[in-house]
């Protein structure tokens, strides 16, 4: 018991200093990725042009849906990791991490070569025109043959983030992020190979932030291990379940860029998808800061639910939340405030690309206001098992609401439409939230938790 509790700070900790813990280094990591991609996104943009960020734009769902797989079984996987130590388990965690990580890498690698035989009608599909498509399929070409890469390195670092290790997850995407923009560097000014140099820069700096991980495996404190391990379909199962609305948030990520490509597509042409891409860069920057805030909660909440300790979980909650709201109001004064300059920053755009997505953020970014306590939620339920309640917010938020009014206001307000459709789906998902969490937010029972199951 003794030593289970020194391989447990949580046990310890009290939860503000615990979230502190977690919190800090998530953060930090994923602004940093955020640097990263912005940082890409204004050296394409200055670079290569605005035809050539758009074709990125619109293959960037293919990297997305990578993401989305590893999120699917590593939040799943470590999830139940962290349950399992909670409740003392080892023996357990230990197969579900080794069962997760060689699911993970077979699963993605067999989707990225299928996907690649049908590439061109997906290029197509994904809203690409004659002037974006060299673009997106230079892109997309090299992130289907090597984007295991980074499914294999996004889900370990969940799983040592779990381990109690979330300065190493840190150090991880540091190292992805600095290296990556360094490498892209050279790969555009320096090299002058273009798109398809980007994409393979990606890759080599997903694969230097995956060695760092790997010396998690050094510690005497790791209870990682990749070990041989009897199939069990009923934690395999219980893993997809669990993971499904990490997945579906990631989907939907895709569903809204793919969305929008398309409308804007057909609103104002190649200067609305380009006006979109400059937004989508800025927006991936909040959406890592978000997550970021989810990523700290889940090992804590898995644990404290694992090892039912509720009021632990109240607490973590109501932290998270108002650190959730606060971040939301700030990022929206901020980007309302520096509009312009933000979008300035990407390159020298046609007046009428400037005009379009300075107009559409200022009425896009009202949505920040409640998609971090969004996100917050999600990730709650979904460590305790209300695993329902968890798709339904992924769901509403980036699909079925979203997509609602991406079809019902554009007719009526045009382009407006397009940038009102996330702001409005965002405000009425956090209703539907606090409608459900005053009825069972607080319901923890087993029988309560396999029928939401």
């Amino acid at each position: 018991m003794e030593s289970q509790k020194m391989l447990n700070p949580l046990e310890n900790q009290s939860v503000g200093r615990a979230f502190l813990r977690y919190l800090i280094p998530s953060l930090l990591g994923m602004l940093l990725v955020a640097v990263n991609i912005v940082v890409d996104g204004i050296m394409v943009g200055n670079k290569l042009g605005a035809e050539a960020l758009a074709g990125i734009g619109i293959a960037s769902p293919v990297y997305t849906l990578l993401i989305a797989m590893s999120l699917w079984l590593g939040i799943g996987g470590a999830t139940l990791y962290s349950q399992a130590m909670g409740a003392r388990d080892t023996d357990k965690a230990k197969r579900i991490f080794a069962q997760s990580l060689t699911v993970i890498f077979s699963v993605t690698l067999i989707i990225g070569v299928t996907a690649f035989i049908f590439r061109e009608p997906l290029v197509y599909g994904l809203g690409a025109n004659s002037d974006t498509y060299p673009h997106a399929m230079a892109y997309i070409t090299v992130m289907l043959l090597l984007g295991f890469v980074f499914t294999v390195e996004n889900a370990l670092s969940i799983f040592v983030r779990n381990d109690g290790n979330p300065n190493l997850a840190m150090a991880a995407q540091i190292t992805f992020a600095l290296s990556n923009i360094g490498i892209n560097y050279i790969v555009l000014y320096v090299l002058d190979l273009g798109v398809a140099g980007v994409a393979t820069g990606t890759i080599i700096a997903a694969s230097l932030g995956l060695l760092v991980l790997l010396t998690h495996f050094t510690r005497k404190a790791n209870n990682l291990h990749l070990r041989r391990f009897k199939w069990d379909r009923v934690l395999f199962v219980s893993a997809v379940i669990i993971g499904f609305p990490s997945f579906l948030a990631e989907v939907g990520i895709s569903v809204f860029t793919i969305s929008h490509n398309l409308s804007l597509e057909h609103l104002a042409g190649t200067s609305g998808v380009a006006a979109f891409s400059i937004i989508n860069y800025t927006h991936s920057v909040v959406l890592l800061t978000f997550l970021g805030m989810g990523s700290a909660i889940q090992p804590l909440v898995s644990y404290y639910h694992g090892a039912r300790q509720e009021e632990r979980k109240r607490q973590t909650l109501r932290i998270a939340l108002w650190t959730a709201a606060g971040a939301g109001v700030a990022l929206l004064v901020f980007i309302q405030l520096f509009t312009p300059w933000i979008v300035g920053i990407f390159g020298d755009f046609t007046p009428a690309v400037k005009q379009t997505a300075v107009d559409g953020f200022q009425i896009f970014v009202f949505a920040y206001a409640f998609m971090g306590m969004n996100f917050v939620m999600m990730t709650y339920f979904q460590s305790v098992d209300h695993v329902r309640m968890a798709v339904w917010i992924t769901a509403a938020r980036e699909i079925i609401i979203m997509l609602l009014f991406l079809l019902i206001l554009p007719p009526w307000l045009g382009i407006t439409g397009v940038w009102l459709a996330v702001p409005l789906s965002e405000a009425i998902v956090l209703l539907t939230i606090v409608v459900y969490y005053r009825k069972y937010g607080a319901i923890t029972s087993p029988a309560r938790l396999g029928a939401d199951r």
